[in-house]
């Protein structure tokens, strides 16, 4: 049985026009004007809504071990909750361990992901960098498929690279074609100023954003991006939060150098006055880097980015933790488990706060949220409305109002950072694989449906396998 995609306004990156769309066996196999419905198909009404190619997430952390605790959102109940928010594809971070090599790591992360309800693939990302790490570099691009890895320059003691470590990983890196996604943050000074703080008995939520200021962000910045450069390497400076970081970026892309920036809505949407709010409320919004304050530039220089395309990518570092996993850290900010949910708020956002507010076009958003992805990190099949492109779309009706809000939420996480947001319009249907997973009420999803998809170590990738 077939699909049929009736009288849409298709958006992508580059075109906008109406159309209908003809899908089968989980590929767009026909895209025309009056294309007529076959025995068996099943129809849908798109007239007087936006169908765009299935969002893709290049920053999730499903089910990561992090800071004594497990984010609280699996690969089953994350995807399902980004098919909610229009998300038909993710990119998680295969976390290297103590000990572990990375196939070892990668191994582990199958097992982890086999409940995924939508495509996925991997960051790997490399946490000490040992004599046998460059072999094993090439074994994760040329053997597994991954193509981009992952350094953290922060929460030292744990996970953080050294300059050592990320000179070298930058070299192999880029004999390898492989794009290096990078936290840019001075771990040496956030651990520093962290030990400060608490000495001096600052230990609230409120005093998270004070121990990881904005230069320090700019300055880690403008190293990864130096490191980069020597070899040549495709950096991705990854949930960009401020003037500093974009500045960073923006000198290095107009010397000339290829790399990249993601940033996500809650750096656009949110100010550091939420880390104030009442009853430990402010642990909720504890993320790193952290949300910064309104009235220094740090949104004006985001929206820029977004708008003039020297930020590429939005992202939302879905990272969930419940209150009561947040309460780890009361009494002590730093032992808060950094992170929020976000998967299904982003289109939502995006359009009601970037189209509706001014910033960019539909077609912008959609480079933004899925053909930027796709493009940077290899996802030949997915990122735009194409024949013989999978069928991972996304109708999204422009009309009416809605409110954000953990009650109404697909994530496991029992809050949502954008609480109370007005919004306007919503997914009507998420299309995954050519099957509607979400008809703008209720999930439809099969745990374990999702598949791997495999990359080529080029950074225009012109091909792409998916293991099932």
């Amino acid at each position: 049985m077939g699909l049929l995609i009736k009288g849409g306004e298709i958006v992508t990156a580059s075109d906008r026009y109406v159309a209908d769309i003809r899908v089968d066996g989980g590929t767009i196999t026909g895209i025309g004007t009056n294309l007529e419905a076959r025995t068996g198909d099943e129809t849908l009404d798109a007239a007087g809504k936006l169908v765009m190619p299935g969002f893709i997430d290049p920053h999730v952390h499903m089910e990561l071990p992090f800071m004594g605790t497990v984010s609280a959102d699996d690969f089953e109940s994350g995807t399902a909750s980004g098919i909610a928010g229009g998300t038909t594809c993710i990119i998680d971070f295969c976390m290297q361990g103590a000990g572990q090599t990375l196939p070892q790591a990668i191994e582990e992360w199958h097992k982890r992901s086999a409940k995924a309800v939508t495509d996925f693939t991997y960051h790997m990302a490399i946490t000490n960098f040992g004599p046998n790490t460059p072999a094993e570099m090439r074994e994760v691009v040329e053997k597994h498929g991954i193509t981009s890895f992952k350094v953290f320059m922060a929460y030292k003691g744990a996970i953080m690279v050294d300059d050592g470590q990320l000179y070298l990983i930058m070299k192999e890196a880029a004999k390898l074609g492989a794009v290096v996604t990078v936290h840019a943050e001075n771990g040496e000074a956030v651990w520093n100023l962290q030990r400060e703080l608490v000495a001096a008995g600052c230990m609230g939520p409120e005093y998270h954003p004070v121990s990881r200021p904005s230069a320090i962000e700019g300055e880690a910045t403008e190293r990864a991006l130096m490191m980069a450069r020597l070899h040549g390497t495709t950096a991705y400076i990854v949930h960009m939060t401020c003037k500093e970081a974009v500045h960073a970026l923006e000198r290095a892309k107009l010397s000339g150098q290829r790399c990249y920036g993601e940033t996500c809505p809650q750096y656009l949407l949110l100010d550091d006055s939420v880390f104030t709010k009442p009853d430990f409320g402010g642990s909720a919004f504890v993320m790193s880097p952290p949300i910064r304050p309104g009235h220094v530039g740090h949104h004006d220089a985001l929206w820029a980015g977004v708008a003039n395309r020297m930020l590429d990518s939005m992202g939302t570092d879905h990272c969930p933790f419940t209150h009561e996993q947040k309460k780890a850290g009361l009494g002590d900010f730093t032992k808060i488990p950094n992170g929020a949910a976000g998967i299904e708020d982003r289109l939502t956002l995006m359009y009601s706060y970037g189209v509706r507010g001014g910033h960019f076009d539909v077609q912008r958003m959609v480079e933004l949220g899925s053909t930027a992805p796709a493009r940077i990190f290899g996802l030949a099949k997915k990122g735009s409305i194409a024949v013989g492109m999978d069928a991972d779309i996304v109708i999204y009706d422009p009309s009416g109002e809605g409110t954000r809000s953990a009650k109404t939420h697909h994530s496991r996480c029992d809050r949502n950072i954008f609480e109370g947001f007005k919004t306007y319009g919503h997914v009507a249907t998420t299309i995954v694989n050519g099957k509607v997973a979400w008809d703008g009420k209720k999930l439809m999803t099969t745990r374990g449906s999702g598949r791997f998809v495999t990359r080529k170590p080029s950074h225009f990738a012109q091909h792409a396998e998916v293991k099932v």
